[in-house]
């Protein structure tokens, strides 16, 4: 925020269902006017056995349900500071019915960013805050929610250009129509696994095993035949057989998995490979200053040539 001028940052994600509205609608709000609008509120709901295990907090009858009302009332939040809208939000799960002058932060002086396709700022869809939210999800419920609901989203790492195309965007075009909105009102960013070297196909395997663990995100699997393979990964989480798993991982899954090039044809293979699916590329490489510092400065140019 303080270090930058022009890109946009952001979460990619907070997890939601770990923090209450109004922890998450203060801190994007001081995030925003620290930044002059460039920031992105990226929320998550995570998975049961981590929200109740490891963060101590309860899950939900309904995922969607619950996030679809802290959404609502995280705007209601930024409509009372923004607007001066008396704070009246009564759900299910979330009530906030109160906010005195001491903690009410100052409106936010720059336009409203609706940051859809990359914009940093624009007129806000209809519907949406001064500050854009983008939901992260692997199945269809959490992208229909974001069709409908929200400025962007994130597509969990565990994808497949083929998942994304079958189930994801259709689910999205679903969410777009019920609230009445259009493919330009959203931005879908995703997040891509890479591998340029031994070493870094050796990380993808790892990662690509734990996912394909967590029995809620089967459907990746089940969607390429390898259910089978999903079962056993989990089999191997279950006892804490962790070193096991990357080697259920083939090729075949690998490649769907992981974008497998050299670095010279990087940018222009995950051009081809999201074409017609990301308005935002992320990767899922660490980013540590000093580190592989030219190799990500060759990578930006060649995304902006």
């Amino acid at each position: 925020a303080e270090h930058s001028s022009k890109m946009q940052f952001g979460t990619a994600i907070a997890v939601s269902f770990a923090r209450s509205p109004a922890n998450l609608a203060y801190t994007a709000w001081d995030l925003a006017a620290q930044s002059g609008g460039r920031f992105i509120l990226g929320l998550g709901t995570q998975v049961k056995a981590h929200i109740e295990r490891r963060f101590g907090m309860p899950w939900p009858d309904s995922v969607t349900g619950k996030l679809r009302e802290q959404i609502l009332v995280i705007r209601a939040f930024w409509d009372n500071w923004q607007n001066g809208t008396k704070l009246n939000f009564r759900g299910e799960y979330y009530k906030a019915t109160l906010m005195s002058p001491f903690f009410q932060p100052p409106p936010l002086p720059f336009a409203l960013s609706g940051a859809t396709k990359g914009s940093a700022v624009a007129s806000s869809p209809k519907g949406e805050g001064p500050i854009p939210i983008y939901i992260a999800g692997v199945n269809t419920g959490l992208a229909r929610l974001a069709g409908e609901l929200c400025e962007g989203f994130h597509a969990h790492p565990f994808n497949s250009p083929r998942y994304l195309k079958e189930v994801m965007l259709p689910a999205i075009e679903e969410g777009l129509q019920k609230g009445n909105r259009t493919r330009k009102d959203i931005a879908v960013s995703v997040t891509a696994f890479v591998a340029t070297s031994p070493e870094e196909e050796s990380f993808a395997r790892m990662q690509i095993a734990f996912y394909a663990s967590t029995p809620s995100y089967r459907a990746v699997m089940d969607l390429h035949g390898w259910g089978g393979t999903a079962e056993k990964l989990s089999g191997f989480a279950a006892k804490g057989e962790w070193a096991e798993m990357p080697m259920l991982i083939t090729d075949e899954m690998l490649g769907e998995f992981c974008l497998v090039t050299s670095q010279e044809n990087l940018a222009s293979e995950l051009k081809k490979r999201y074409d017609g699916i990301a308005d935002r590329l992320t990767l899922y490489t660490p980013f540590i200053p000093k580190e592989k510092d030219e190799w990500w400065r060759k990578i930006t140019k060649s995304f902006n040539t």
